[in-house]
């Protein structure tokens, strides 16, 4: 590591806001020395509690992570928020930013909270968020909080992320019905019907409600259905308390330490693949894709014959070089 980077890393280590802030641009923009920072702070996660807040779009997760961190602020607990925003058209940047939503909170020196673009990610999460999570993690925050980018039908992500996860659903536009489709009755620990003064609200909870009875599979955890206005504070010690038991059911049992270790799992073989492919095409075989192309497109051979023989000559160079 350069000597920038070996005082970047006792800035963070002595918890200077700053050097985390930097860290975190790096690791968004992928910087080249973005990894060896990454591995000498990883010694330090897998101690914060991770929460994922996800649902449609408009259904106040803002709001609502905005009063959940408040609540855990007054039980002395520092707060990192992840908040994916759908990226700039123009500049790939988040496009809401809900560090303006959060104005409260961002002035709280135990909270911290970076709003991330998708950049194309389409499973709710950006793509560098793991990563992200484990600098808040290896900083010192006691909870990081994902809210997901509320695409409606592709927020899974969140659940390999995350070791509980808080559907948040509303009362109109039949939620209920659509958070079935989208398989998101599949995904949640906690689920919160928010702006719960709404006329359907009662409707939406029993639906819910009865959803999750069909799907209970008597397992020791039933997922709690909850009702919040979180606009105006409503329901927020219910939804803690239950975020709680859930993190105290976890600690019953292995559930935390097979999540993480799934976490953990899917990671490196993320890095693996990144490494693999960037090695691919960063030999010859970037040269060789125009030609390879031309022979397709005149029938002389198929994609799928000619993508063989490009893998086993590259595989058969690498035993070579070794």
């Amino acid at each position: 590591m350069n000597e920038d980077g070996d005082f970047l890393i006792k800035r963070f280590f002595s918890g200077d806001r700053r050097a985390i802030a930097r860290l975190i641009t790096l690791v968004e923009n992928e910087d080249a020395n973005a990894e060896r920072l990454l591995d000498s702070v990883f010694h330090r996660t897998g101690i914060a509690y991770r929460i994922g807040v996800t649902g449609p779009p408009g259904a106040g997760k803002s709001t609502l992570v905005d009063q959940m961190a408040k609540q855990f602020r007054k039980s002395g607990k520092t707060v990192g928020i992840v908040a994916v925003d759908p990226s700039s058209p123009f500049t790939g940047g988040a496009l809401l930013g809900d560090r303006v939503r959060m104005s409260d909170l961002s002035i709280d020196p135990g909270v911290f909270i970076r709003s991330m673009a998708t950049r194309g990610s389409r499973g709710g999460l950006a793509r560098r968020t793991q990563e992200v999570a484990d600098l808040l993690d290896a900083f010192g925050m006691d909870v990081v909080i994902f809210e997901t980018v509320g695409v409606g039908q592709s927020e899974l992500d969140v659940v390999e992320a995350a070791d509980t996860t808080v559907v948040v659903l509303v009362p109109e536009s039949g939620d209920s019905i659509q958070a079935m489709k989208a398989g998101l009755m599949e995904i949640g620990d906690v689920f919160v019907i928010n702006k719960s003064d709404r006329e359907g609200a009662e409707r939406t909870f029993t639906e819910v409600g009865y959803v999750l009875e069909l799907k209970n599979n008597r397992e020791a955890w039933t997922p709690p259905v909850l009702q919040t206005v979180a606009s105006l504070g409503q329901g927020i010690d219910e939804l803690i308390d239950s975020l709680n038991q859930h993190r105290e059911y976890q600690k019953q049992t292995d559930q935390r330490q097979r999540k993480q270790k799934q976490r953990i799992e899917k990671y490196v073989r993320q890095i693996i693949q990144e490494k693999l492919v960037a090695k691919f095409w960063q030999s010859t075989q970037e040269q060789k894709l125009s030609t390879l192309v031309e022979q397709i497109l005149t029938k002389m051979d198929s994609p799928y014959r000619l993508s063989e023989k490009v893998i086993l000559e590259f595989c058969e160079n690498m035993n070579n070089a070794d």
